[in-house]
């Protein structure tokens, strides 16, 4: 008998399904269709991915808690937000380093969404000071940084994304070889997820596969802010 899979296709439905229908009443509704179809298979699968990440790095947590582990919550925080849509319409998966503090550290993620689901890996959003860390590092190390991003198939299995600023952060040269990467206000990479994939019984496997593809800038960035990989 064919494995189960994980992502129900009525719990990819559900996701589309709230966007148009983000209301409590809605939500309650058809809550059973969450839980058996986006929640329970989730924390099935951040299980499931523990020993697949230890292959990667021993250093990155897949936490299955239901609440403050590796998935996160349906529910928005609205408090300061002017959109007050009470539900996400997509999951997140975050496997961070477990040296990892309140500022952004580099971890690997999985973000499902219906249409525009994604793997990767990275630091968004650093500190200050782990930015420049980051910076500096690409100028002192230039041919590792490209090794990392060669290794990653950016360009090809990969593509680097995160928001940059419009120049050369001061105190950095305009013209370095690399310029566009140290207008980055985040680092790393990602590969686009078929819905298909979503509801295979091999997804686990797919996403070690991906991991790994993003394992090299990951490597760089933890040396670069002092962790390990």
């Amino acid at each position: 008998m064919a494995s189960a899979g994980y992502f129900t296709t009525d719990g990819l439905r559900f996701l589309v399904d709230l966007r148009t229908h983000n209301a409590k009443p809605w939500f309650d509704a058809n809550k059973e269709r969450f839980e058996t179809g986006l929640r329970e298979p989730g924390l099935r699968l951040v299980a499931d991915l523990e020993p697949v990440l230890k292959k990667i790095s021993k250093h990155f947590v897949a936490d299955a808690k239901p609440n403050g582990g590796s998935m996160s919550r349906i529910y928005r925080d609205t408090r300061f937000a002017k959109d007050k849509s009470p539900y996400k319409t997509a999951l997140f998966f975050h496997f961070r380093h477990a040296r990892g503090t309140e500022d952004a550290t580099p971890a690997f993620y999985f973000h499902l969404e219906p249409g525009a689901s994604a793997v990767g890996g990275g630091v968004w959003h650093p500190a200050a000071p782990m930015l420049d860390k980051i910076r500096r590092a690409i100028v002192k190390s230039p041919s590792s940084w490209d090794r990392a991003k060669g290794k990653s198939g950016v360009g090809a299995a990969c593509s680097m994304g995160g928001e940059t600023l419009k120049k050369v952060p001061r105190g950095y040269d305009p013209e370095d070889p690399h310029a566009e990467d140290l207008k980055r206000k985040d680092f790393g990479v990602h590969q686009p997820a078929a819905n298909a994939l979503l509801t295979s019984p091999n997804l686990p496997a797919e996403l070690g596969r991906r991991f790994a593809a993003a394992a090299p800038v990951l490597a760089f960035l933890c040396e670069a802010v002092g962790l390990p990989f």
